[in-house]
């Protein structure tokens, strides 16, 4: 099994480095599941010239910045078409303010890839698109682990698995 791990980067404070580390490990220890971090795989993705120059290309060079974006975009959404199992998704006023987020639930939702949302704000503030594009909501990542552990407790080998 295989998770995309999709909320904030651009805006967020800390790039959604934090979140997705903790949850990475989660998921390969307590679940025996692997997961794609945008932030492991875009440095896999870009080449060191690119990554020096890439936030900067945005006011200095759009149609070079683009370019760049491209390759993103394209790798993240093989990868949920091909490789994911399930998306979680942190939605916060740092995610409302990105494009790629509402893009991938977007697919996932076309291709009935269900997404685990983890958010503190109020439902009713949550873009209607957004809301109908996520399968479970959950107010902490500590109620979406408990969450997780119940439903993928059956796939687990015996090596992996702990009490719930």
């Amino acid at each position: 099994m295989k998770a995309y791990l999709a909320g904030a980067i651009e805006h967020a404070p800390d790039k959604g480095k934090a979140w997705r580390t903790e949850m990475a490990e989660f998921l390969k220890t307590d679940l025996g599941h692997d997961s794609y971090n945008p932030h492991i795989e875009e440095p896999l993705i870009l080449t060191p010239d690119e990554r020096k120059v890439f936030r900067r290309l945005k006011t200095e060079n759009l149609p070079e910045f683009q370019k760049i974006v491209w390759k993103l975009i394209r790798n993240d959404i093989h990868s949920i078409l091909n490789e994911i199992d399930y998306i979680i998704c942190l939605w916060d006023e740092y995610a409302e303010k990105g494009g790629g987020t509402y893009g991938e639930l977007t697919f996932a939702y076309y291709y009935n890839i269900p997404v685990y949302m983890v958010t503190s704000m109020e439902l009713s503030t949550i873009s209607g698109w957004i809301l109908g594009c996520t399968t479970e909501f959950f107010k902490d990542f500590d109620e979406l682990k408990r969450f997780l552990r119940k439903k993928y407790w059956e796939y687990l080998s015996f090596p992996v698995k702990k009490a719930l």
